[in-house]
């Protein structure tokens, strides 16, 4: 009995202890995925691995960058972080998946603007990021907010602003005469452009057949879009009939505008073929800078930037935001507090966003720190780039005054560009084999049904 007892004994006391270690790592775990303040305030050690899932190797650099600095501020909250660059269309496959099955999910990821409504279908499950913003929002190019957000909640913190501006080949505009100050209007530029061919030989524009960047920059600096301010397909209107049928003329009836290789500016491609000074001007947005000084070195000194062109009669706006990136922190992920936190650090402050220019080469979504750029941007290697680079702010500042409009982002809108940029743009651009008011309707309709269907 004595030797029966014992063992009873020795039993309990070793299920008591294993019942104990149990519920120490239970609530070990839950502190540290649910309140990482609290993990650091009682480690002041402790380093907390974030990953971060990027589509560009430059937004990489940028976010490591930023990490170093917090780490550096916060010398008690360090963070490691993990940056993971996929191909674009891999990673936000791998997102979807990721948060439709709560697996593998990251502490924060990158969503580029086309993809951006699929993440916000049904309830979001993503972190609502409107507190980062809160006592800031007014200092924001606001279109850049709406393109995130969704009832009022701010989904994704913006990257840039996205202005379009152009790019001119100097070299090119001065073997033909042209001054580019004198170019104001679309009239002016193909005006320009028939010198610059029948001089030079060489067109006057890169036309984007597999992008909708300079027909959305046509049509929005008219005030309009794809879809109407209640979800109505709009795509088909006049004004964008008119836009499209522009870019058309351009190639085929006055012969000044040429596809890139690759089927528009923004490729490995054309990144060749522009270095080589084959074409007098690129119209993209403020944030291709980048791709200018890192894949394209002997252009280096050769261009000049100025305002886009814009209409003579009827224009709204006199520049269009273009692309875009907006950063997510996902509700499956494990620190979503600290991720949120060195979001705001990273992108949200004035001093980030005078980062984002400095490293990125964009234009910052703070609209407030655009006066201190154009008085000042410092120096860098893309004020070196240009042959204008010290006054490239103060350009856009001037020619801009903020007012800004982006194309709206609906649940159609991925369907929409789509239909453009494989078909619309492809038959009426490259092929020519429809006219642009044939190829927007049958987009356009094809939109309808989708919307009538509740698709």
């Amino acid at each position: 009995m004595k030797k029966f007892l014992s063992l009873l004994l020795i039993v309990v006391l070793i299920a008591t202890t294993l019942l104990a270690g149990c519920g120490q790592k239970s609530t070990s775990s839950a502190t540290n995925q649910g309140n990482d303040k609290v993990n650091n305030s009682t480690n002041t050690s402790s380093t907390t691995d974030l990953t971060f899932w990027v589509f560009n190797g430059l937004h990489a650099d940028f976010y490591n960058a930023a990490a170093k600095r917090w780490n550096e501020t916060y010398p008690n909250q360090k963070i490691n972080l993990k940056v993971v660059t996929y191909p674009y269309q891999d990673m936000h496959q791998k997102l979807a998946i990721a948060l439709q099955s709560g697996v593998g999910v990251p502490d924060i990821a990158d969503v580029e603007l086309g993809k951006f409504p699929q993440f916000l279908k049904g309830t979001p499950q993503l972190a609502d990021l409107s507190d980062l913003i809160a006592q800031d929002k007014d200092n924001y190019i606001q279109s850049r907010l709406q393109l995130y957000s969704k009832d009022g909640k701010l989904y994704g913190l913006p990257t840039h602003g996205g202005a379009v501006v152009a790019f001119y080949d100097k070299n090119i505009l001065d073997k033909a005469g042209i001054n580019p100050d004198t170019i104001k209007t679309w009239d002016d530029f193909v005006a320009a452009g028939k010198i610059v061919k029948e001089k030079t030989g060489k067109p006057m524009l890169a036309v984007s057949q597999s992008t909708a960047f300079q027909f959305n920059t046509l049509i929005g600096q008219q005030g309009s879009d794809y879809f109407d301010q209640d979800g109505n397909v709009i795509l088909d209107s006049e004004v964008n009939i008119k836009a499209l049928q522009f870019l058309h003329d351009i190639i085929y009836k006055y012969q000044i505008g040429a596809i890139p290789p690759g089927g528009n500016p923004d490729n490995s491609q054309a990144y060749g073929w522009l270095d080589k000074e084959n074409v007098a001007c690129v119209i993209m947005p403020f944030w291709y800078m980048s791709r200018f000084v890192s894949y394209m070195n002997d252009l280096k000194g050769k261009l000049i930037v100025e305002p886009v062109p814009v209409w003579k009669d009827g224009n709204k706006y006199p520049t269009v935001g273009q692309g875009g990136t907006g950063t997510v922190v996902p509700l499956a992920g494990k620190h979503i507090d600290l991720a949120k936190k060195f979001l705001a650090f990273a992108k949200e402050t004035k001093e980030a966003n005078l980062e984002i220019w400095n490293t990125l080469g964009f234009d910052p979504p703070r609209w407030d720190v655009w006066p201190q750029l154009a008085s000042d941007p410092g120096d860098n290697k893309y004020t070196e780039y240009f042959i204008n680079g010290k006054d490239i702010f103060k350009i856009l500042y001037d020619s801009t005054k903020g007012n800004i409009q982006s194309l709206r982002s609906t649940p159609l809108s991925v369907k929409a560009d789509d239909l453009v940029t494989n078909q619309v743009l492809y038959k009426v651009l490259s092929n020519n084999s429809a006219t642009a008011e044939q190829a927007l309707k049958a987009a356009a309709n094809e939109l309808r049904k989708d919307k009538n269907s509740g698709e």
